[in-house]
């Protein structure tokens, strides 16, 4: 096995998650099988308990594991389905060792930092490694190891001193380790590159036991010449290993920069692969990257949520929104909406919040309440809500936005006013949703519905289930606590609301639409994980159709066997067969990849 890890310096926020996805995707254009793992040294046991505004989304996994958002990444540029192995956390490996001390599996000894914890450490590494993430059995050839937080924090370092025991052990040949750093531009006098900043962070870090192989320095511009030879002097670097990741127009550059650099031969010197890989065939992939860049006719969608200061907290909503509208050729424009600026509390306290958010929703070509928690902002989700509905605006409801939309069908059409989840009022005289009876309520971390579950499509002239190519079930990620009342469904769907999607047990609502309606449907599932740059959410893709006003012609390459050339992380195009007995002869389409603004 072949270690690639990445660390990062002087400042957080450099984008070593992106650089180190970057990485997996160019090794496996070069014919490898890649893994990763993401370590993250916070005492929390996973990300399921930290809010979104402080530490950006939550990613869920198939096997329900609620991990740090850069794990997203991974999947979405590597084409892989990892599990909550790959994410170690300092409460992780703390919780382990102390459970084998209360067992006595020390047999007496005193339990230190080092050995105790930098031994579970590696084991932890080697561990996840070995496990099979792309579908194929047995371990992968090489990983990349991401170490969350920047080069001084107190709390990494267990992880470092780890890292350079784990290096000696493996061996220099099998160990890569690639450094993102700043190199800021200074414009008091003239424009000047400052190599400083990268100086103390690679000192501080060789002070620890590391040294880099590889700099990836963060700037605005390319390095200029002098500039890297004076890092690769002062850093005892080779020139060659230097690297400028430069902004870009967006991050699917950072893999074509990478090459271009000739960053994989570096790699691969070091971990003596060079006769083995062959060299990466990005050539798709660079075509996709100005494609999307060349994007001109907008489509407009709202996004009313709960934690719009931190765009970070919806990252996966946006790549599925991009993915979608990419596909469709369209070049998407968001609008983040705080749903507490809906309420008419804020009309007496912002009037100026107001109106602007009012017009930005009425001008949106579609509609999306995501996912959240709490009472806060759940009235201005459920006025959107109703808003889309009255006025024929194509809606997505997920989660939380799907249980909203039935909230406020039952309160408008039904006449029930007070009708309500118990979450938002335990009190309620007509709960249409409802805790679950499997949850826990005196635990919050790891307690809720979690992971990938099966949806059964109870109707193939759903909207939904031609979305999915009219296949009997489909498999898609959750994390709830609440559901829609089962016993309300009857008074629900006597009044014109349907649920083609159910679980197993037909008892529990994953898809509500109205049939009525341009396009309005909620999903209990969270599909955006599971959205894939060249094959978008399904449910993403119906409501980017429907905005676009194309939505018909989406349903129909959905229901055929549709031939969907889609890029791998090989960087290859590969064909994927949507298999319908309706289908009478393939559709080509071909899908191109966008991605958020690299600043």
């Amino acid at each position: 096995m072949k270690y690639v890890v990445v660390s990062g310096g002087v400042v957080s926020g450099l984008g070593k998650g992106v650089t180190a996805s970057s990485i997996g995707l160019i090794l496996k254009s070069c014919g490898f099988r890649v893994t990763a793992i993401k370590i993250d040294p916070y005492l929390n046991i996973d990300a399921g308990t930290m809010s979104p505004i402080e530490h950006g989304e939550v990613y869920v996994l198939d096997d329900g594991g609620e991990v740090d958002l850069d794990l997203g990444n991974y999947e979405r540029f590597m084409d892989i389905k990892l599990t909550s192995e790959n994410n170690i956390t300092t409460g992780k490996v703390y919780k382990h060792v102390l459970e084998k001390e209360r067992r006595g599996d020390y047999l007496g000894k005193t339990v230190q930092v080092v050995p105790h914890i930098t031994d579970a450490i590696q084991e932890w590494i080697e561990r996840a490694a070995r496990i099979p993430v792309d579908g194929q059995s047995g371990p992968a050839d090489v990983c990349v190891i991401e170490l969350g937080g920047t080069i001084g924090d107190i709390e990494s370092m267990p992880f470092i001193n780890a890292l350079g025991q784990f290096s000696y052990r493996v061996g220099s040949e099998n160990f890569c380790l690639i450094h993102v750093s700043l190199v800021p531009v200074l414009n008091v006098v003239v424009a000047y590159q400052k190599t400083k900043p990268t100086q103390h962070s690679v000192r501080d870090l060789r002070g620890l036991g590391l040294s880099p192989n590889i700099l990836a320095c963060r700037s605005t511009k390319p390095l200029e010449d002098n500039v890297k030879a004076k890092l690769s002097q002062f850093c005892q670097v080779p020139m060659e290993n230097v690297v400028t990741l430069y902004d870009c127009p967006n991050i699917w550059h950072i893999p074509l920069l990478l090459r271009e650099q000739k960053a994989h031969e570096a790699i691969l010197r070091v971990l003596n692969l060079k006769g083995v890989a062959k060299e990466p065939a990005l050539e798709e992939w660079s075509l996709m990257a100005k494609i999307s860049d060349k994007l001109h006719v907008p489509v407009r969608i709202a996004v009313v949520g709960k934690y719009t200061e931190l765009l970070d907290s919806y990252l996966s909503i946006h790549k599925a929104l991009l993915h979608a509208s990419v596909a469709r050729r369209k070049k998407l424009v968001i609008d983040w909406i705080s749903a507490s600026d809906l309420e008419q509390g804020a009309k007496k306290e912002n009037p100026d919040a107001y109106k602007a958010v009012w017009k930005l929703l009425k001008g949106a070509d579609g509609i999306l309440v995501p996912g959240g928690f709490g009472n806060r902002g759940v009235e201005g989700k459920i006025l959107a809500a109703k808003y889309a509905r009255e006025n024929k605006v194509p809606y997505l409801g997920i989660c939380l936005g799907m249980q909203l939309a039935v909230i406020e069908y039952a309160r408008t059409v039904l006449g029930l006013t007070d009708a309500n989840s118990t979450e938002l009022d335990p009190m309620t005289k007509n709960p249409c949703v409802v805790f679950m009876p499997e949850g826990s309520k005196t635990h919050m971390g790891g307690t809720m519905r979690l992971g990938s579950r099966r949806t059964y499509f109870q109707a193939k002239d759903s909207k939904s289930a031609k979305l999915y190519g009219n296949r009997s079930f489909v498999d898609e990620r959750h994390r709830h606590r609440y559901e829609v009342n089962p016993d309300m469904v009857p008074r629900l769907e006597s009044s014109g609301l349907t649920f083609p999607g159910k679980d197993e047990s037909g008892q529990r609502m994953e898809i509500v639409e109205l049939p009525n309606h341009p396009f309005y449907v909620g999903a209990q599932f969270h599909p955006e994980y599971k959205s894939r740059p060249g094959k978008p959410s399904p449910l993403f893709l119906g409501l980017i159709g429907a905005a676009c006003g194309d939505l018909d012609n989406v349903l129909q390459q959905s229901c055929q066997e549709t031939a969907v050339s889609r890029p791998q992380s090989n960087g290859k195009l590969e064909k994927v067969y949507w298999k319908s007995p309706a289908a009478k002869k393939p559709v080509s389409v071909v899908y191109s990849v966008c991605d958020r603004v690299c600043s």
